[in-house]
Formats: C-alpha cells, structure tokens, sequence
C-alpha cells in the first residue's frame, strides 16, 4: 500500500493534493489553514507543496541538505510546466 501512495504522488500530485485535503489535517498542520499558499501550490508546483508539508510533518528542518529534496521537486514541477508548453508549441508550428 505504501508503494502504491508513493506512485499516485509522484504520478497525479494534484490529485494526492486534493486527497490530502480533503480527507486528512496533514496540509492543515504544515500550512497553518493557509488556503491561498494551497491553492497557489495546487496549480503551480504541486510536487513542491506536497514535499514542504511531508518534511514539515516529519519534523525536517527547511536547511542544509533538506532543501535539495525541495529544489529537486520544484524542477521536476518546472519541467513538467515547460515540456507541455515545448510540446504545445510544437504542434502549432
């Protein structure tokens, strides 16, 4: 069960977002009820969003070597943001 958690976060991390929401306080605690940052988070780097509040409930400080876990998601969030945009300009060409 875990191995199938950690494959719809990787794969659907919106949706795994939006399970977390609504069916659990674990977003609650790492975003102290900011709905804004979560629906900033929601639409433009949810594997980010998902990683903050996993190191944050795990009790992770945000330095040293946990920040690679945070720039390793936002690229990953920023490449799959510009190969649909690479992919989208392809078509129209």
């Amino acid at each position: 069960m875990p191995c199938l958690l950690l494959l719809l976060i990787v794969l659907f991390p919106r949706v795994a977002l939006a399970l977390l929401f609504f069916l659990s306080t674990y977003l609650d605690r790492a975003y102290h009820n900011n709905l804004l940052l979560l629906i900033l988070g929601f639409i433009f780097l949810p594997l980010t969003t998902l990683v903050y509040a996993w190191m944050f409930n795990n009790g992770m400080a945000v330095a040293g070597i946990n920040i690679l876990y945070l720039l390793v998601a936002a690229i990953l969030d920023l490449g799959l943001v510009g190969g649909g945009y690479r992919h989208h300009r392809g078509r129209l060409d």
